[in-house]
Formats: C-alpha cells, structure tokens, sequence
C-alpha cells in the first residue's frame, strides 16, 4: 500500500477473549513522511465490536498483536496439513480444551529447554512461541484472530488473499520496546504490580517514541491528552496497541511490506522484525 493521507492504519492489541475490563484496545492513526498521527483510541469489549471493526471500509492497514501461522516444526511432528489454508482450516475446527492437550502433548515429549517448536520469525522478535497456550495464549489468540479476520473477508499479505483495502499484519509491541527501553517492564494487569517504576518506563517509552525510534525511522505524534491517556494506563494496552500501530506505519512504500525475501508462507512474518 502507497503512504497516503486516505490511508488508516490500525494498531490492535488483541484479547482472545475481550471484555470490558479487557477490550481489544485499537490506536488509529496516519503517517505522511517519518511521522505518525495517533488519530484516536478505541475499544472493543467484545466479539461483535471487534468484527463490526474488521468490515469497516477501507482502505485500512492494521497491525495485529496475535500470531498468524504455526511453526513448521509443530506441523509436520503432528502431521497437520502443511499449506497456509488447510492448517488454518484444521486448526480452527479444534476447541481450545484439544489444542492444550495437542500442544502439552508435544511439550511433554521433548527435553527440557526445548520443550516448545518456534517459528523463523520468533527468536528475533523476542516474541512467545505461537504454539504457547499460557502465558500469554497465543496460540488461542491466533485461534480468535485469525478466525475473526477470515469471517471478516481480511486480505492477510503473504498468506490469505482477501479485500486488499482492508489488510491485517501480524505485529508485536514487544520487539519495539525492548529496542527502545531495554527489558524495562512497563505494564502488567495485576493491579498490585501497577508501580511508580512501571509508570515511569512508560513515561520514558512515550519520550522515545516521540523523539523517533531510530529501529523504524519514525516518531510518534501525539497531544497531551493522549499522552495523558497512554502514561496513565498500567495495563499497557493502548501503548502496546500505539506499538503495534508504528510497526504498522514502517511496512507503508517497502517490497512485500517488508517482509523479508525468504519467508516460510505455512509460518508467516511480524512487521518490523529484521530477518
């Protein structure tokens, strides 16, 4: 997709089961040149409000904070189907109770320090295996995720084709972070680990992002308000949505989005990770 003013880009951090106490929270935004507006702050307290998102027209690009594939390892150990289509269409007939036993399964059969299979694009991401059912569930956001954006008719680059003016990418605030602020925890949900530190990472977090995150060559434009909000939330949804939102933003004019050029099309890529 072109960089032009018409273009929304979306920065979605993702709950596999939203609520109101925890939506899936969705920065919008635009980009001209290196910087990138934040628009607004979203929430979906549920499924419904979450797929009435995913059909809103386009042209919209959005960063999704969920994996979009399996690793390779994972699927031919199982005997899964072993293109994009049919391992989605198999996995997403599974129920969550059968994915943990599958996975645990798996895990049980290997050694200790290698007990979980990971993608090519995991390890330099820093990001969890997407086979993971705990801590976080990623592999049940990718059951959520993935299920909501193929019923919404999402064109998935490199994977799935579909409305090309309504394109999701997989995207991880994570990366970012730690390329900004080191291993500095800045959020948690457990309102006893809400800390004058935490707020004080996000504080420096928010002053990074501002004056450029040299990893992306951008930089983050926002109004007080709008800090006010982002600083002021000790969950980090939103920041990590605003995260997701500027990897987003980065991919905007590169070949392939900026995928790299060997890339297994049954695992997929996350925006902004380097090969």
């Amino acid at each position: 997709m072109d960089v032009t003013p018409a273009l929304r880009l979306l920065g979605v951090d993702f709950s596999s089961r939203p609520t109101r106490r925890k939506p899936i929270v969705v920065a919008e935004g635009q980009r001209a040149g290196d910087a990138v507006t934040l628009t607004g702050l979203r929430a979906c307290p549920d499924e419904a409000s979450f797929a009435a998102l995913l059909r809103e027209p386009g042209p919209w690009l959005g960063g999704f904070d969920l994996p979009f594939g399996l690793p390779r390892e994972l699927v031919d150990t199982l005997g899964w189907p072993t293109d994009w289509h049919g391992l989605m269409r198999h996995y997403l007939a599974l129920d969550r109770a059968t994915i943990r036993a599958t996975f645990a399964a798996f895990c049980d059969a290997r050694p200790a320090g290698g007990k979980f299979a990971h993608r090519a694009c995991d390890r330099p991401a820093g990001s969890s295996p997407s086979m993971k059912w705990v801590n976080p569930p990623v592999a049940y956001m990718l059951h959520a995720g993935i299920a909501a954006l193929l019923d919404a008719g999402c064109d998935l680059p490199g994977l799935h084709a579909g409305d090309p003016d309504r394109a999701a990418l997989e995207a991880y605030p994570g990366h970012l972070a730690r390329a900004l602020i080191g291993r500095a925890s800045y959020k948690s949900d457990d309102p006893t680990k809400h800390t004058p530190e935490r707020d004080s990472a996000r504080a420096a977090l928010l002053a990074q992002l501002e004056a450029g995150a040299p990893t992306l060559g951008l930089r983050l434009v926002i109004n007080a308000d709008q800090r006010h909000a982002l600083r002021a939330d000790p969950k980090g949804d939103a920041l990590d949505a605003v995260l997701c939102l500027l990897q987003t933003a980065w991919t905007l004019g590169r070949p392939r989005l900026g995928w790299p050029e060997r890339v297994d099309p049954l695992e997929g890529w996350i925006a902004a990770v380097p090969a």
